[in-house]
This record gives structure tokens, C-alpha cells and sequence, in this order.
């Protein structure tokens, strides 16, 4: 490690911010050395505000229907090997059920953008799961949606939304999205969303096609000017079935190197260590629980759809039971002195 990267860190440390070009020098003269001290670094602050507890999220992937035609993205709708399911009313208030049983409560509702999911429908939704669990988060991941709706859907009840800005660089979001789709319209999301008062989460891929550090640099410094609440960050892994499908995926290295780096960004930040970490390596969501990350989201959807919800190849617990997952993930995080809490886990600074 050079001493003009630990002065960079140490100064990330003391004070949440970077230059865009000291974020690029970070990202690109980082060394194992300088690894280990970020890690620390972020351990050390991510316990002086959470202590060990890490929170978890019932997921719930409601539809492998889309839309939009992303070029990295497994369910995107030119793809005509996927496999289609919608979750009806009942089974996602099932899976709730179920969930609360288990001990989960969040629930993150997730899905490719489906037409059939109107406000009227989603707002049902979040209104009867918020009815039977009034003591529940429920967080929406469904993509871009207008103002009103947004705002129809927090009236309902919804209490967060995650929307991944994937890159924070025009010219990038635009050779990973079809024309159709503008990097323009997916930061006004995130601006309505944060006005209307959700906990915003935002996010990027690590490591996707035609990104480099300077990309990466932007989205660091993106986040730490706009704010989100969550920020869900993993390794790039390629789909057989979209163009991408020869890209090299991102490594597990650079992605625990970030979530450090966001930690020490912002220590409050609600930080997953996400599937696709997992996917990457078998022991990915413990380190990544090791370098900064405090969230992680059991699979609460039905068996029967799991190996349908194919953002990308190889995606792990397809296979097993709600139960299972929880219990497989809570001996995973005591195995690196971590346990799984049992509450809403906001963001620090947000009221119930």
C-alpha cells in the first residue's frame, strides 16, 4: 500500500468524501494491503452504529415478466427461453405469511417491470400485507414507475424502494440499456422517490461490460451526494441467453473492496451482502459481511418459481424452503460473529 492511498483512506475515514480523481486513484492503486485497512476501517464503523446485528429482508420475486430489454439481464423480454410466472395477490400474501412466521420484518417485493402490476393492484397488495403486519417494512423493487405513482404506492403504505442506478456515467447506462431506456428518466425516479420520502436504495453492478475505475468513481461519488438509505452493489455475472452472455464476471475482490469504501462513505448506509456475492463464492456473504455489509435477503418465494427468477447463470438457494434459507444463513453470519436480527432495521435517522 503507497502512502498516498492510506492518506486517501484515512481521510475517507475522517471525512465521507472524495474527489472524483481520488476515488479513481483508490479504486485503481488498491492492493491487498490497502484492502485489509478499508475492512477494518468499515468493520469498525459499521459496529459503532449496528453493533452485530444484521438485518434481514424476505425477498419475494413476484414476477420473471419485463418489459424492458436490459442488455445484461436474464429476464429482459427478448428473451424467449425464460421462463415466465406472476404471482397472484394470494401467494405473495402468503409468502408474507409465511415470512412473519419465520421472523422476517421486511418484506421486499421484487420484480422484472410487469404492465399487469398496476397501482391499483400493487397498492392492494401493500395495503393487506401492511393490514396483517402493521409491525412490517415493506420495501417495492419495481422498477420506473411515473411521480403519481410512486407517491400512490408510499400512500398505500409502502416504506422503501430499491432502484439499482446500475451506473452513474450517461455513456455507460447507455450501452447496457436498449434506447428505449434513459439514464436521465432512472435518476428522476430516484430524485421522486427520495422527495416523497421513501428510504431510497440505489445500487451498481461491479465489474459489468465497458466499465472501468472512472465509472466506478462516479458511482461512488454519486453516492455519496445523493444520499440513499441502501446501496446494493454485486459481482457482475453474465446470462447465457443475453449478448453479454462471453463477458468475464466481476470479481468478488474489487466488489468487498467497495463495500468498505461505502461504508466509510456513509456508516450508516443499509449495505447487503447480496446472492450474487454468493454466487461469485461460496463464503461471498460472509465476507462480505466481514468488509462493511449488514444486510442480507432470504429467498421467501415459492419453490416452484425461484430457478425462473434468472437474472443471471448459476444464482444460489433456488432450491430450498423459506425456512431453510433463513436457518442456512443464520449460522452463516454467527460463523463470523454476526447474528440476524429480528426488527424492521431502518436506516438510522429514519422513523418508523
Amino acid at each position: 500500500m503507497t502512502d498516498k492511498i492510506k492518506e486517501l483512506i484515512l481521510r475517507l475515514d475522517k471525512d465521507r468524501s472524495l474527489s472524483l480523481p481520488e476515488y479513481e486513484e483508490l479504486i485503481r492503486d488498491r492492493d491487498s494491503e490497502a484492502a485489509e485497512l478499508l475492512a477494518e476501517l468499515a468493520l469498525k464503523r459499521k459496529k459503532e452504529i449496528f453493533g452485530d446485528a444484521i438485518y434481514t429482508r424476505g425477498l419475494i420475486e413476484i414476477s420473471s415478466i419485463c418489459k424492458n430489454d436490459c442488455i445484461y439481464c436474464g429476464i429482459r423480454c427478448s428473451n424467449d427461453k425464460a421462463e415466465r410466472y406472476r404471482l397472484s395477490e394470494e401467494e405473495i400474501l402468503d409468502c408474507s405469511d409465511e415470512g412473519y412466521e419465520l421472523g422476517f420484518r421486511t418484506f421486499v417485493l421484487q420484480g422484472g417491470e410487469d404492465p399487469y402490476y398496476t397501482d391499483e393492484i400493487l397498492c392492494s397488495i401493500v395495503q393487506n400485507i401492511k393490514a396483517k403486519h402493521p409491525d412490517c417494512a415493506v420495501t417495492l423493487s419495481v422498477g420506473e414507475r411515473t411521480r403519481d405513482s410512486y407517491q400512490a404506492l408510499y400512500d398505500a403504505g409502502a416504506d422503501r424502494y430499491l432502484l439499482r442506478h446500475e451506473t452513474a456515467d450517461p455513456v455507460h447506462y447507455a450501452k447496457l440499456h436498449p434506447a428505449s431506456m434513459s439514464y436521465d428518466n432512472r435518476m428522476r425516479c430516484l430524485r421522486d422517490l427520495k422527495e416523497i420520502g421513501y428510504q431510497v436504495g440505489c445500487g451498481f453492478m461491479v465489474g459489468s461490460p465497458y466499465q472501468t475505475q472512472k465509472e466506478l468513481a462516479r458511482d461512488l461519488k454519486f453516492i455519496e451526494e445523493f444520499g440513499p438509505a441502501m446501496c446494493g452493489i454485486g459481482p457482475f455475472i453474465p446470462h447465457r441467453n443475453t449478448p453479454f452472455r462471453d463477458e468475464q464476471s466481476g470479481t468478488m475482490e474489487l466488489t468487498l473492496y467497495l463495500l468498505s469504501v461505502l461504508r466509510l462513505i456513509n456508516p450508516k448506509l443499509l449495505l447487503p451482502a447480496t446472492t450474487a456475492l454468493g454466487t461469485v463464492d461460496p463464503r461471498g456473504r460472509e465476507k462480505g459481511v466481514l468488509a462493511g455489509a449488514n444486510v442480507v435477503m432470504p429467498n421467501l418465494s415459492p419453490r416452484s418459481v425461484r430457478k425462473k427468477y434468472e437474472l443471471y447463470d448459476n444464482k444460489i438457494c433456488t432450491g430450498e424452503e423459506s425456512a431453510q434459507c433463513r436457518g442456512c444463513l443464520e449460522l452463516r453470519m454467527e460463523s463470523v460473529g454476526a447474528y440476524l436480527a429480528v426488527d424492521r432495521g431502518d436506516a438510522p435517522g429514519y422513523t418508523i
